[in-house]
């Protein structure tokens, strides 16, 4: 009886942390973008890639970022020009705040929300 307690509370504790180990960073999930297209941020690598899903560039992967709990850096491509540029992210709730610069002085930025 007290073997099979025992069973049961490591079982127990060893389910538990697997669902810590299987929570999702805050960035990944699908977003709308200021276009009101549809990308998708997943895991890639040892980092993070944003892709459209839909839209004009479907397809085209427009990010990619490491980092994690709410703040990321990486790269973003402009799908219209094909450039790339330094970025970075930051979630705060439905928000991903993305900002991408060229030369570190010309810099944009938008605001995504969380679908």
């Amino acid at each position: 009886m007290i073997r099979t307690a025992i069973l049961i509370a490591a079982v127990a504790a060893a389910l538990s942390m697997a669902g810590v180990a299987q929570a999702e960073d805050m960035i990944v999930g699908n977003w709308k973008t200021l276009e009101g297209d549809t990308a998708v941020v997943d895991h890639c690598g040892k980092g993070f890639c944003a892709t459209l899903k839909t839209g004009k560039f479907a397809g085209h992967q427009i990010g990619q970022f490491t980092g994690g709990n709410g703040s990321y850096v990486g790269k973003l491509t402009d799908p219209v020009t094909n450039r790339i540029y330094d970025g970075s992210g930051t979630v705060s709730g439905n928000a991903l705040q993305l900002k991408g610069c060229a030369m570190k002085a010309f810099c944009k930025s938008q605001i995504w929300t969380r679908l």
